[in-house]
């Protein structure tokens, strides 16, 4: 079985694949003062909560935009899988063309999610990750990797007007019944939500106007749904489409080992 790592700023997500099929998801904080045991052990409860052993697994691979916490998951794999893990970057064989100025900087999730949507969904196609950060990316007829935009997060702008003000309270990210609100929770609520959804809806047309007018829209993410659920320009959702390329861009390494 293959266990997959797509490491986040605020999450780790895994998960555990029997060829092309996902049988499990797990959802995890990523925190880089833990140390291999640490996550060792963590990953291998919710592996026996599964009725699997660690046994089951002979093979990894990992994508992460934190860089200090790949070499404690490194150490991790080997140690409690007995696996080397393929590692997301450089010399890696995805099958996308990268046209980005330094593709060195084009994060490791950003490229798996464009492997997976080509994949799946094929091109033109527009990529929206809502995470930490809400990435737009474009991919083109052809898979080439053609570049996107990078926008705060819902978390990091609804964590920013609590600590940037007095008086503004720390609230659950749900979407109210309507845009004016009578209470400063719902205002937030409505100022986050629905200025989230108003400017995917902008930027997703502003970049089909620039490539693509006929292209595909995919969200991922944890607050895919919620947004999805205003945006107009989303056409699905797929909650696991960071886990599938990894899946995919192992398939297409190992093949080469």
């Amino acid at each position: 079985m293959l266990l997959v790592f797509d490491v986040g700023n605020t999450n780790i997500v895994l998960g555990v694949y029997d060829g092309k099929k996902l049988l499990y998801s797990f959802r995890i904080a990523t925190d880089k003062t833990k140390t291999s045991d640490e996550y060792g052990i963590l990953i291998k409860q919710l592996i026996e909560y599964r009725n699997m052993h660690l046994s089951d697994i002979n093979a990894a691979i990992i994508s992460s935009v934190v860089p200090p916490i790949m070499h404690t998951l490194e150490a991790m794999t080997i140690k409690y899988f007995n696996v080397y893990p393929i590692i997301v970057g450089p010399g890696i064989k995805t099958g996308i063309n990268i046209r980005y100025d330094n593709p060195r900087e084009v994060g490791a999730d950003r490229i798996v999610n464009a492997v997976a949507a080509y994949e799946l969904y094929g091109g033109p196609v527009i990529i929206i990750d809502f995470g930490t950060a809400t990435t737009f990316c474009a991919v083109s007829k052809n898979c080439e990797y053609l570049g996107g935009a990078i926008a705060p997060g819902l978390i990091i702008s609804a964590d920013a007007l609590f600590q940037r003000t007095a008086k503004l309270p720390k609230i659950e990210l749900i979407k109210p019944e309507k845009v004016i609100c009578k209470n400063t929770v719902e205002s937030m609520q409505s100022g986050l939500i629905y200025g989230h959804a108003g400017m995917v809806d902008y930027i997703v047309n502003k970049m089909k106007r620039e490539f693509a007018e006929n292209a595909y829209v995919v969200a991922t993410g944890g607050l895919a749904k919620l947004i999805a659920q205003e945006a107009k320009v989303i056409d699905t959702v797929n909650d696991m489409l960071t886990l599938e390329g990894l899946r995919i861009i192992y398939e297409r390494n190992i093949e080469r080992m």
